[in-house]
């Protein structure tokens, strides 16, 4: 049984001209993943394993948002192929984690994780927004062998408001 979890990067600030790549969290990206965080905290969330995006937004949400947890650092990488808008690579990235792992958090974009959890889930999600949490559990013994799971929880900022 395999268990994967998307997180979309926080509100990102549009205020500084820098490249996508760099763009920050603006306040209440930094305020809703820490909400996101303390729910999913006092639910004693398990993680295996947390990969984010390098990209600022999502590096920074993921820090937010694992500190919440009291999360190990040292279960956590940066991921390049995480950086992707159409799915494509993060479902290839995920199809090639470790079969030792039954529990992965991914921290990235849309429109991939509106996308990945449509694909893979059985409940439709029109948008993931951003904070927006969502856990989908797969019958498969075998990262290479998912493919249509079952949507356990969303979690997304507008919920706990």
């Amino acid at each position: 049984m395999k268990n994967l979890l998307f997180m979309r990067h926080g509100k990102s600030s549009w205020e500084l001209e820098v490249s996508d790549q760099d763009r920050p969290l603006s306040q209440r990206g930094i305020t809703d993943a820490h909400l996101v965080g303390k729910k999913l905290s006092a639910e004693h969330l398990q993680i295996d394993f947390a990969y984010s995006s390098p990209a600022n937004r999502a590096l920074h949400t993921a820090m937010i948002f694992l500190r919440n947890l009291k999360y190990p650092l040292s279960n956590f990488e940066i991921a390049t192929d995480l950086y992707d808008f159409s799915g494509n690579q993060i479902l290839d990235f995920i199809k090639r984690a470790d079969n030792n792992l039954q529990t992965i958090l991914v921290f990235g974009h849309n429109h991939a994780f509106t996308h990945l959890v449509n694909s893979l889930g059985n409940f439709y999600i029109e948008n993931v927004p951003t904070s927006g949490f969502v856990h989908i559990k797969f019958d498969e013994d075998s990262w290479a062998n998912i493919s249509q799971g079952t949507t356990i929880k969303t979690v997304f900022p507008k919920q706990l408001k």
